[in-house]
Formats: C-alpha cells, sequence, structure tokens
C-alpha cells in the first residue's frame, strides 16, 4: 500500500521558519500533482499549497501567499513546504496529499492518498 509520510513540524516563533517535507512510497509521484493542507483545530481543513507534477507550476492559498513556498525533487518522490515569517494563526497540523491528476488542484477531493500530518504550532 503506498503512503505519504510528512516530517519537520515543530515549534516556531512568529517570524521564524520552518521546512516540512513529504515523502512518497509506493506511489506513482512524478506525474501526479502534490499539495499541501492544514487544519487548525476546531477548524475545517484547509489547502495552503499545490504543485504540478513537473514542479514548474504553483499556487498559494492567499493567507500564505509570499511566505510560503512549495517545491518537489522528483528523483526523491519527496515534496517540500518552505514556511518564511511565520504567524501565530499558522498553527496547524499539515498534511501532504497526492493529487488524482497532473496538474495544480486546491480540492480536498481531488487528492486520494494523505499523510497522517505534522503538528507546526507558532508562539508570539
Amino acid at each position: 500500500q503506498g503512503k505519504v509520510v510528512e516530517s519537520g513540524g515543530g515549534l516556531a516563533q512568529a517570524g521564524g521558519s520552518l521546512r516540512l517535507t513529504c515523502a512518497a512510497t509506493r506511489l506513482t509521484f512524478s506525474g501526479q500533482a502534490m499539495g499541501w493542507f492544514r487544519q487548525a483545530p476546531g477548524k475545517e481543513r484547509e489547502f495552503v499549497a499545490t504543485i504540478n507534477w513537473s514542479g514548474d507550476s504553483t499556487n498559494y492559498a492567499d493567507s500564505v501567499k509570499g511566505r510560503f513556498t512549495i517545491s518537489r525533487d522528483n528523483t526523491k518522490n519527496t515534496v517540500y513546504l518552505q514556511m518564511k515569517s511565520l504567524k501565530p494563526e499558522d498553527t496547524a497540523v499539515y498534511y501532504c496529499a497526492r493529487a488524482r491528476y497532473s496538474t495544480t488542484r486546491s480540492g480536498l477531493h481531488e487528492y486520494d492518498y494523505w499523510g497522517q500530518g505534522t503538528q507546526v504550532t507558532v508562539s508570539s
């Protein structure tokens, strides 16, 4: 059974940085778009960023645009989320997911494999 596994979460101060990593195993990776989502306590899971199969097209939620950068390395079946200028409102569990399609996608229903999530906590 294929899976994706996130890592790199933790505690950061406001204004700080974190880099999340998502590794895919036993999955078709290089031909599929990938995405990051997050879920804060008491809130619904929301879209954060997505990248197409080749890595030359990305899309971001307005709340993270200019602060977060998604990238991928198809030779390593890995996708990254570089987070800078973190804010307390970025606190959430961050999930990596594989899209059903090759182009960038922002809808939860457009993803089929999800990781277990990694906690990001930003203190003020």
